[in-house]
């Protein structure tokens, strides 16, 4: 078998179409990369307690709302069973979550947040909100304004990324 090339697929001459939505496709995938880089860099360097890996944070953002079996967490975060269970693993070692009886059914178990791992999680939130809201008023009230129509519509992305194909 040939080895499979990981080269970035060939984007359409700017003529053909589909050429604008595979530009700005490929705008926003590398906006939304240095905007994750620059927040998670700047969050280490500002608040350096914060030490959670991204996997892990997601994790406890999808526990906040409820207690859940490890297979429903892999589900939701589109990971494997196993990469799901060694987080988790890390997680009850840090006290940020623990294993609950499932009421229905009693040879399995649900992860639940810790008091611990909701102010974890809560503190989180709360220097990504403070980095981010300085960031934002660094900007121009346009840009500001620009940034916040946005948000609307990157809301519907999400939910677009997010629902099954």
């Amino acid at each position: 078998m040939p080895p499979q090339s990981h080269a970035a697929p060939t984007p359409p001459a700017p003529d053909e179409p589909g050429a604008t939505a595979v530009a700005r496709a490929q705008q926003l995938t590398d906006v939304i990369t240095r905007l994750r880089r620059a927040l998670r860099s700047s969050i280490r360097t500002d608040y350096p307690w914060e030490s959670l890996p991204m996997a892990q944070v997601e994790l406890l953002q999808t526990l906040a709302a409820e207690p859940l079996r490890v297979g429903e967490l892999a589900a939701r975060q589109r990971l494997a069973p196993n990469t799901v269970s060694g987080l988790i693993g890390k997680l009850l070692d840090a006290g940020f979550v623990d294993r609950q009886p499932d009421p229905g059914d009693r040879r399995t178990a649900r992860i639940a947040l810790t008091a611990a791992g909701r102010q974890q999680l809560h503190d989180w939130q709360r220097a990504h909100e403070r980095r981010l809201a300085d960031a934002l008023e660094s900007l121009s009230p346009t840009d500001r304004d620009a940034v916040a129509h946005a948000l609307p519509a990157l809301e519907q992305l999400a939910r677009a990324l997010s629902s099954p194909a």
